[in-house]
């Protein structure tokens, strides 16, 4: 199968498309960025395309020829993303209908058992674009994932990162609700498996790893993989506008991302029974304590590339280097990562 990945040069991306490769596919590798392909090891056997999804031109050049469009855009960076994702939806399901292509998969959001209104603007905007991508006429499938754990993945390098920093962790109330994690091995299994011919998946099926939990208890889970001490104490008063505004100012993700995707942890995010992923194969799904140990020790899909985001990497090799706690190096290496576009102009 011929597959167009848009988006394919995001944390998912970057990982699915050697996947696809693996499987037999020719992949049309596109992003809203002019094509690097020395950035990525699979750079050299792939078709590139530079494609913004909102425009009509650059999806209807990119999506020519092909059999199948895995969907892995989103724009959480931008303050007003929901209109350009949304757009973007419109643009791509129109294309993939005039193009006849057989087969559109694209990674959703989990969908917490709430009225719309009650949803974050992150995950309704996840919700009104895999509705108007499960419009096509095309064999569609919305895989549904919450957090995605693998170094480089914005939601656990949140985690990693807020781990490492903070000694003492104010955990608000409100936040101890179920999340229901997927390594990112895992997810990009299910995306391969939704491109094979045997595949019958359609409409809106959820993805998760073995383990549900309260969202402190993950915190605690990495902080015992990465050999941490680490104390939580409970907040009581903490609206969740500050509590995200205060995550984004202690890590290095975008800040648009961080507070929409800390303000999506007020609900639980966890798979609805009988309709959830089965691996075909039947292989079992990693579990967060085996995901979190293959991030940190750098090994399989859970591993960093170079690919990645530089904010997920140490780009201050110096701060490794430093005779103190954890906490400490973690500390000078987001007052460097604030400090750095100033200092170099």
């Amino acid at each position: 199968m011929r597959i167009l990945v848009l988006g394919a040069t995001g944390y998912v991306g970057s990982r699915l498309v050697p996947a696809l490769l693996a499987d037999g596919h020719t992949v049309v590798a596109a992003s809203s960025s002019p094509p690097d392909p020395a950035r990525f090891e699979w750079g050299g056997i792939v078709e590139w395309a530079q494609c913004d999804v909102t425009s009509t031109d650059d999806v209807a050049a990119a999506i020519e020829g092909v059999d199948g469009v895995c969907y892995l855009v989103h724009s959480l960076s931008s303050r007003g993303f929901s209109g350009i994702d949304l757009l973007g939806a419109q643009v791509v399901r129109r294309a993939v209908d005039a193009a006849s292509v057989s087969r559109l998969v694209y990674l959703s959001g989990l969908v917490p058992d709430v009225p719309h209104g009650e949803l974050s603007a992150h995950i309704a905007s996840r919700l009104d674009v895999e509705e108007e991508l499960l419009d096509s006429n095309a064999s569609t499938l919305a895989l549904r994932a919450g957090i995605v754990i693998g170094a480089g993945s914005t939601s656990f390098e949140v985690i990693r990162q807020l781990g490492s920093l903070l000694v003492v962790q104010p955990i608000p109330t409100w936040l101890n609700t179920r999340v229901q994690p997927i390594a990112v091995t895992d997810a990009v299994r299910a995306l391969v498996e939704a491109f094979t011919p045997e595949s019958t998946l359609e409409g809106a099926v959820d993805i998760g790893g073995p383990d549900v939990m309260a969202y402190p208890r993950l915190l605690a889970a990495y902080a015992r993989a990465a050999g941490l001490l680490r104390v939580r104490v409970p907040l009581l008063f903490a609206p969740t506008a500050v509590v995200a505004a205060g995550t984004a100012g202690l890590v290095q993700a975008p800040f648009w991302t961080v507070t929409a995707l800390v303000e999506s942890l007020r609900h639980d995010m966890v798979c609805r029974d009988g309709a959830t992923w089965e691996p075909a194969d039947g292989a079992p799904l990693l579990t967060v304590r085996e995901a979190m140990a293959r991030a940190l020790a750098g090994t399989g899909l859970e591993g960093p590339l170079l690919s990645d985001p530089s904010w997920t990497r140490q780009d201050a090799p110096w701060v490794d280097r430093l005779p103190a706690p954890r906490t400490v190096r973690a500390g000078a290496s987001l007052a460097w990562h604030r400090l750095r576009p100033l200092i170099e102009g």
